[in-house]
């Protein structure tokens, strides 16, 4: 009931903008196609082109050629995005950014975004108990918080002004929900009509370079929209390091993310707040038959089983520390077909379609799809994945992985394909479904010189093989024998010098006599 009464409250409040602009969704507003507003909301200042932060000009939207995995043109909204809403958007100057201009890019601040601040990624078991309770509470918040600046379009544009042809088909959502919409969007299927089957082989944000690049955004989206709910600019994601083997969940604890239900194997335990939360998206086969999309309407609670997939014994063990250490040694971003079956791939690596050293095999699933698929639930559906808040930290370590590899290849933005990539995967091609459009080439940046986030990491070392061990075995004891020798060759001379001394005592005394009589003598004297 509290929880009713708190998501009734926070929808009354007033939202300014929407997935796309608020003023830019109305029916004048999506016909014209031109979405530019005011970062003060004055009339003439389209961007805050009155104070030089930006001005409104026509959308880029990637024309390459795509690859062949999707062979439509003109079915889906998506394509080339967003031109199918809009055309016309705000490009802003400097550092600043946002919607209309009134924000800051990532990593800065101030009233002329030139200050630079940044936050630090932690894994999330090495936290204090107090820092693990704030996370908590900090994502079920987000979870009941209807989202100040988004909302949804639940209908595709061809319905989009609604049965009457003039109530856009929008409506509110909260933080969190929208962070899982967002991915729902990105990996529907494209509906080809009333009575056939809709088209599955296309995802915006999978199976693709776009893969490490979509995430990140998707990522920095949420840890921004946390960060003004809180009033905490200091706010960061944490991450779960993935890779320790063994078939032991070590985040699923009532502490954290939500220990195992005693009465149900594949439910989150009552102590957990995570067992109260609901699931959206769910419904896919109304979407594909009837073309509608999802919306805020919350289901059935979060399924999870780890390591609880006796059909599948691969997927009931978590990837190895060894295998990130050999992700990380591939020197190639991406290989041709930049698909889920390129070898030698980085990208394709840790997404998981490729075995760790990079072979690609159609029966292995490694790393981050592994990750997913021991969870064993929502968490392993793809289009239901971000229910399972487990996704947040999963994908804080995943893009650790990726923004490690960038700082030891140092690939520059020309290793990322700028065409035959799947559709929406290209280099220049605007991410979906966010707004105001974003490419995949800027995020594909080093996020502490770019993006206002480092990451707190151990990485794993190689182990020496055996030839290496004989090696530095056979080494050291060289090194042994030679500082022994030399310590008894030094110990053997000090003894024959001793042994000399004795044998002619005289001879030392007049040595030692002679330089005290020296010293005695007037050095004005000649001395014979």
């Amino acid at each position: 009931m509290w929880r009713a009464v708190l998501l009734l409250a926070t929808v009354s409040v007033t939202l300014t903008t929407a997935q796309f602009p608020r003023e830019c969704v109305t029916p004048a507003g999506l016909q014209s196609g031109q979405c530019c507003p005011s970062p003060v909301g004055a009339l003439g200042d389209e961007c805050g082109s009155s104070t030089g932060r930006g001005q409104c000009v026509a959308i880029a939207a990637d024309s390459r050629r795509h690859g062949p995995q999707y062979p439509y043109a003109g079915r889906d909204d998506r394509e080339r995005w967003p031109l199918r809403f809009f055309n016309r958007t705000c490009r802003c100057n400097g550092n600043f950014s946002g919607s209309d201009c009134g924000r800051c890019r990532h990593g800065l601040s101030g009233p002329n975004c030139d200050q630079r601040i940044s936050v630090v990624r932690r894994n999330i078991m090495q936290m204090s108990a107090a820092e693990k309770v704030a996370f908590v509470n900090a994502l079920d918040r987000a979870k009941r918080t209807v989202h100040p600046d988004l909302v949804i379009c639940t209908r595709r544009y061809q319905e989009v002004f609604g049965p009457d042809g003039n109530t856009p088909q929008f409506e509110n959502i909260t933080i969190y929900n929208y962070f899982v919409w967002s991915h729902y969007y990105s990996v529907s299927k494209t509906f080809l009509g009333p009575g056939q089957s809709s088209f599955g082989g296309v995802d915006f944000s999978h199976e693709g370079p776009g893969f490490v690049t979509w995430h990140r955004f998707h990522l920095l989206q949420l840890e921004r929209d946390m960060q003004d709910m809180l009033g905490d600019a200091t706010f960061a994601l944490p991450y779960w390091n993935f890779a320790i083997g063994g078939s032991e969940c070590d985040i699923c604890t009532d502490e954290l993310l939500g220990a195992r239900s005693s009465f149900d194997m594949s439910s989150i335990s009552s102590n957990s707040v995570f067992s109260q939360w609901r699931v959206i998206c769910e419904s896919v086969e109304d979407y594909d038959s009837m073309g509608t999309v999802c919306n805020n309407t919350e289901t059935s609670p979060i399924r999870r089983n780890p390591a609880g997939n006796v059909a599948r014994p691969m997927v009931q063990r978590l990837p190895e520390p060894q295998d990130v250490l050999d992700c990380l040694e591939l020197n190639a971003f991406d290989t041709p077909p930049y698909y889920s079956t390129s070898s030698e791939s980085f990208r394709n690596t840790i997404e998981g379609y490729s075995a760790p050293q990079g072979m690609y095999d159609p029966v292995v699933r490694s790393l981050h799809n592994l990750a997913h698929l021991f969870l064993n639930g929502t968490g392993g559906q793809t289009h239901l994945s971000p229910n399972d808040p487990i996704f947040v930290l999963l994908h804080t370590f995943t893009d650790a992985i990726f923004d490690e590899w960038l700082g030891r290849h140092q690939p520059g933005e020309v290793v990322y394909p700028e065409e035959n990539a799947p559709i929406g995967h290209n280099r220049r091609f605007n991410m979906v479904p966010f707004w105001p459009p974003i490419t995949n080439a800027e995020m594909f940046v080093s996020a502490p010189a770019n993006l206002g986030y480092s990451y707190e990491v151990q990485w794993p070392t190689r182990a020496y093989t055996l030839s290496e061990i004989i090696t530095i075995a056979v080494v050291a004891a060289v090194l042994v024998v030679a500082v022994m020798g030399g310590v008894v060759a030094c110990a053997a001379r000090a003894r024959s010098y001793r042994s000399a001394e004795a044998l002619e005592p005289l001879l030392g005394d007049t040595f030692r006599s002679y330089s005290e009589d020296d010293r005695r003598l007037d050095k004005s004297q000649s001395v014979v």
